[in-house]
């Protein structure tokens, strides 16, 4: 599988290469639910929906089409609960990839909406110490956006994105993100 995402990067570069008609960077604030779940579980005092950083760049081929890759750190987080009448506390740490094609709509010369569609790869571990259990739960499957971009100037836009990585994981961050980024177009 590693093959796969390392061949759908060195394509999405050697694309952007060939054309490098707008290749743009940016970075992001990623709020995703840590929610967690664990049946018998009582007293669960969770972090919910936690803030985390996102990097990504792309290339637009023209005002229409391009290609994006990122990444997203989905942050630590811990959950106590009382389970079988022991305390507990379970921790948690994720992050995902992910490589995409990209569809813009330009409204204005300001404003314009977008979709994604691609692969992502996440990655969940979780620890619950008192009773020594861990796992590790790694999914690659269909990432997609949609958004909506704003540029301040020639060079620099807000966006505003919802974000769908894979399908929903037992453990760790949900596949459902809300992302404000802001880019930077060479």
């Amino acid at each position: 599988m590693k093959k796969l995402i390392f061949a759908l990067i060195a394509g999405v570069t050697a694309m952007g290469a060939a054309q490098a008609a707008g290749p743009y960077v940016g970075v992001g604030v990623a709020s995703a639910d840590h929610t967690f779940k664990r049946a018998g579980a009582s007293n669960v005092d969770t972090e919910g929906y936690k803030a985390s950083g996102k990097f990504f760049g792309g290339y637009e081929m023209d005002q229409n089409f391009g290609v994006e890759a990122g990444y997203t750190d989905f942050r630590n987080s811990t959950t106590n609960f009382v389970s079988n009448g022991i305390n507990s506390r379970a921790e948690t740490e994720g992050d995902a990839i992910y490589v995409a094609a990209k569809a813009n709509a330009p409204i204005n010369e300001q404003f314009s909406v977008f979709g994604k569609l691609g692969a992502a790869r996440t990655k969940s571990e979780l620890r619950i110490s008192n009773i020594g259990l861990s796992s590790k739960d790694h999914d690659t499957g269909v990432y997609a956006g949609l958004g909506a971009q704003y540029n301040l100037s020639q060079n620099v836009a807000l966006t505003a994105e919802y974000e769908r990585y894979g399908k929903k994981q037992d453990i760790g961050a949900k596949p459902d993100v809300i992302t404000v980024a802001a880019r930077y177009s060479f």
